[in-house]
């Protein structure tokens, strides 16, 4: 073992590279696949590809673990009256030049490399074995960098234990993409962290700003930093004007119409643009923002029993308080959901019909939350109910037939061999690919709503009038 074992270990992935690379190639070929060679190029290409996740994920566990340990080092071998910070410019500045990283990168991986060797056990070991990427293990650090210990170890337990007692639903976080292991970590974390959702809303909405940023070719950025529904709601709304705005004769696409509309609205003085026209409201009055959008509500979270957070679709959890402001006053742009007080399961909002009924549609985007098509984000609003089996082949039109794909992947469905698998009432379709690899469906990830002090669940069937009385007005309107 020592410095020979290492030189000979990276020999001898050299000399793997070598052979896989033949294998890309075409040369290592042993007619195995005399009967079909196209096929069997191809599957060899994706095995290839599989392998390669795997292997730069073990790769990245082990660039970790070494960095950690050579900082773990060389503090150990350290003059004692050394500053701690020299030490540590020491070690940045090494690691940066064996990999040749910049001096903020370097003092990066340091710190996601501490924090996995030390707090993450369970992430590292996933990345090590090739279940997650480096990209998943990112997010989990700064996901769980903002929690205690206790509720870090319960956040990656909840991804990457079987065996935790809540354990995530559905797709495995390492696949999906990390985009989207972001979006389902940050939100179990806004929902458990120590720290009231509440308290830590109105600090961040004292941060809200615009900030603007020239770029190449006479372009530039604008971005908003916003509280959630504003955002959502904007986007949304601007979504449904440049939809309105598109046909035969209109050149621009959604994208470019959204840019535009947006550019418009706010040029025009606080006036809205809608369908190219502008509506008056008044000098320098912006009108306030109003979208389809679907906010999901504990029950006793609306009565303001609790302030258990509120999911708001396309965007994640929000204070209790916005959602009730937003079932109260947008009526007419916000959908309100409330959910089972005893298991977490949304009251039901839709019935079964021959046609696809408009409550039909806003149970199947509850029950998806965005396009089913492994990786994708489009939010619900922008997708397209369809058929998992077709009317004419016996499909029938309920919840458990039906998908919502975006207008990409609902074409990709209809002109690919890609194909959906089947949906239940509370689980979104997967996905098979031409090469028959079955690729699974996320879930949304609903928990049971936190009762209030002194109203035990087991008090429910003894007085169910009294919940019909308070969530009634609510559900009928």
């Amino acid at each position: 073992m020592g410095k020979a074992a290492v030189v000979k270990a990276f020999e001898d992935i050299d000399a793997a590279l070598a052979v896989l690379d033949a294998e890309v190639d075409g040369s290592g070929s042993d007619g195995s696949w005399e009967a079909d060679p196209l096929r069997g190029l191809a599957d060899r290409y994706l095995d290839i590809l599989a392998g390669t996740r795997r292997m730069e994920a073990g790769f990245a566990g082990l660039k970790a673990r070494a960095a950690a340990e050579f900082a773990s080092t060389l503090a150990a071998v350290a003059a004692p009256d050394e500053p701690v910070q020299a030490q540590e410019a020491a070690v940045t500045a090494e690691i940066g030049c064996v990999l040749t990283i910049g001096p903020r990168a370097a003092e990066a991986l340091l710190n996601q490399s501490e924090m996995l060797t030390t707090v993450l056990p369970l992430t590292l070991a996933a990345l090590q074995d090739g279940t997650i990427s480096w990209q998943h293990a990112r997010v989990m650090v700064e996901e769980a960098g903002t929690l205690d210990r206790a509720g870090a170890a319960t956040l990656e337990a909840h991804f990457l234990d079987p065996d935790a007692p809540d354990a995530a639903r559905g797709c495995p976080a390492g696949e999906m993409p990390a985009s989207r292991f972001r979006h389902k970590a940050r939100t179990w974390r806004e929902r458990h962290h120590a720290e009231s959702i509440e308290k830590r809303h109105a600090a961040g909405a004292l941060d809200r700003r615009v900030e603007y940023a020239p770029d190449h070719d006479g372009m530039a950025w604008l971005s908003a930093y916003l509280p959630g529904d504003q955002a959502a709601a904007i986007w949304n709304r601007t979504t449904a004007i440049a939809r309105g705005l598109q046909g035969p004769d209109e050149d621009r696409n959604l994208t470019q119409l959204r840019a535009d509309v947006l550019a418009a609205t706010l040029l025009s003085g606080g006036n809205e643009v809608s369908n190219g026209h502008q509506e008056g409201s008044g000098p320098g009055q912006v009108p306030p923002p109003r979208a389809q959008v679907l906010v999901t509500v504990p029950v006793f979270s609306l009565l303001g029993a609790t302030d258990e957070p509120a999911m708001l679709d396309g965007h994640g959890p929000i204070p209790a308080s916005m959602a009730r402001d937003l079932v109260a006053n947008g009526a007419g742009s916000f959908y309100r959901v409330l959910v089972d007080p005893r298991d977490g399961a949304p009251l039901e909002i839709g019935r079964t019909s021959y046609r696809l009924t408009k409550a039909m549609r806003q149970w199947l985007r509850l029950r998806d939350g965005k396009c089913s098509f492994p990786g994708c984000s489009n939010p619900s609003l922008d997708n397209d109910a369809d058929h998992l089996l077709a009317w004419a082949q016996g499909g029938t039109t309920g919840i458990s037939n039906l998908g919502q794909a975006c207008p990409a992947h609902h074409k990709l469905r209809h002109s690919t061999p890609w194909t959906p698998t089947p949906a239940s009432k509370d689980e979104p379709p997967g996905w098979i690919s031409p090469s028959g690899r079955h690729y699974k469906s996320e879930h949304q990830d609903w928990e049971p709503p936190q009762w209030p002090p002194g109203f035990l669940p087991r008090l429910l069937p003894t007085a169910p009038s009294l919940l019909e009385r308070a969530i009634l007005p609510y559900l009928s309107g």
